[in-house]
């Protein structure tokens, strides 16, 4: 699957909005990528995590104990790609701030594979490696549907992107004139 293809995926869900938007990582951008209209259609989400699957297969190979979605927008993503790759899907939990395993068990030295939908600054997967580190899992790579930072983003890991797209985005205090004219919306999911 092209990058091409996913944006179109995108686009048909009518996912790809423009206006002035809060990102999740605090930042503000002219675009937003809401991935909820794309994952609310089967066919759509089965499509591209099943190219995601096969991309993380092509770069760690076969065994993966888990998939591991961060709450809560890797949680579809990641249930989808691990239904692909043949292993569990379990996911993180803010508590206290802190992402957590709580609702799951892992043994010591499992293989797992971090699957957010939309990666910008890599912020939820770094504190998602963190908080798998800490229990002894090993972390072999991150994947993403869509890279935002186009390859230039550090998540401590190897990361796989099924597609990058660069959208510009800004500190609260340096928007261009044209963005600082709208008003904000935030339609994220980081104080879920």
């Amino acid at each position: 699957m092209t990058r091409d293809d996913v944006l179109e995926i995108f686009r048909d869900a009518g996912a790809i909005l423009e206006g002035h938007f809060i990102l999740t990582s605090g930042l503000r951008s002219p675009v937003f990528l809401q991935k909820a209209r794309v994952f609310m259609h089967a066919d759509k989400t089965e499509q591209l995590c099943r190219a995601l699957a096969a991309r993380i297969r092509q770069t760690v190979g076969e065994g993966i104990d888990y998939v591991v979605g961060p709450a809560v927008g890797g949680i579809i993503p990641a249930y989808e790609t691990s239904r692909h790759l043949g292993v569990p899907a379990i996911w993180v939990e803010r508590e206290a701030g802190v992402f957590r395993l709580r609702r799951f068990e892992i043994a010591p030295g499992s293989r797992v594979v971090i699957v957010e939908d939309i990666v910008t600054t890599g912020l939820s997967i770094r504190e998602t490696v963190a908080c798998l580190r800490n229990i002894g899992a090993e972390v072999v790579a991150a994947a993403c549907i869509i890279d935002r930072s186009a390859g230039k983003v550090d998540v401590g890991v190897p990361l796989v992107a099924l597609a990058e797209y660069e959208v510009p985005a800004y500190p609260a205090d340096a928007l261009p004139p044209e963005l600082a004219a709208i008003a904000p919306v935030k339609p994220g999911s980081r104080n879920l």
